[in-house]
């Protein structure tokens, strides 16, 4: 593959939020979510940031709120989510930088540990042809059952995830390895120290405190985004 690859974090950074978050908001102000579900979030979060949740039980909580309905079922509210919450948080700096690399003739791709239901609306808003993200079971009948299917794409994750990518583009290790070593990866998030140490311009975009300092350290470019200030 000549092509060189630009890869991009969705929340935090092309995104103004956190998708899963903002789903969840819009799901409880519709009445679609039990009255404790707040309660039970928080408490995910909290557990999360201190390591007593792990990676599958955090992608799994979210994955929860879309069991029992296909995406066919889920897709009315899927567009209203988009028009309404989505696309006010993509600022006109995002859609800038990915088209300056799509000038430049780069192949785009759009990485989240956001579950694809959800970071496809946003994929589509922004340009993206191509999406890694964590993926969901369904049943039989094409209903999401609340558990994930494969290795969530977090962490060391969005690595291993997006070797298998490479593969699948028909690329030898060794090829794979020169590919991210071309590459570009934005992030916020310390969550994505693994990949941007592997590839060859990483880019923390408004960053976290911990990635900020990562950054410094390592002499790594510091992007700040022009955000709207008054999205809801």
């Amino acid at each position: 593959m000549g092509d060189t690859l630009a890869l991009f974090d969705l929340d935090h950074t092309l995104l103004t939020g956190d998708s899963d978050t903002l789903w969840c908001d819009f799901l409880v102000a519709r009445g679609l979510l039990g009255s404790d579900f707040a309660e039970r979030n928080a408490a995910l979060a909290a557990g999360y940031r201190v390591g007593t949740v792990g990676v599958e039980a955090f992608c799994r909580f979210y994955a929860g709120t879309l069991a029992g309905r296909a995406l066919a079922d889920w897709a009315p509210l899927l567009q209203d989510f988009l028009d309404e919450v989505l696309r006010p948080r993509i600022p006109a700096s995002a859609q800038a930088l990915v088209q300056q690399h799509r000038a430049q003739g780069h192949r785009l791709l759009l990485t989240s540990a956001t579950n694809r239901v959800l970071a496809a609306p946003s994929a589509g808003e922004l340009g993206f042809a191509e999406l890694l993200a964590t993926e969901l079971a369904v049943d039989g009948a094409g209903r999401f059952t609340g558990e994930l299917c494969g290795t969530p794409n977090m962490r060391e994750g969005k690595v291993a995830r997006l070797q298998a990518w490479l593969a699948g583009q028909g690329l030898a290790p060794d090829e794979a390895g020169q590919a991210l070593g071309r590459a570009w990866f934005y992030s916020d998030s310390i969550n994505d120290l693994p990949l941007l140490l592997a590839v060859g311009h990483p880019v923390a975009v408004d960053p976290d405190p911990r990635l900020a300092h990562e950054a410094r350290q390592r002499g790594w470019p510091v992007l700040a985004l022009a955000r709207d200030a008054h999205a809801p």
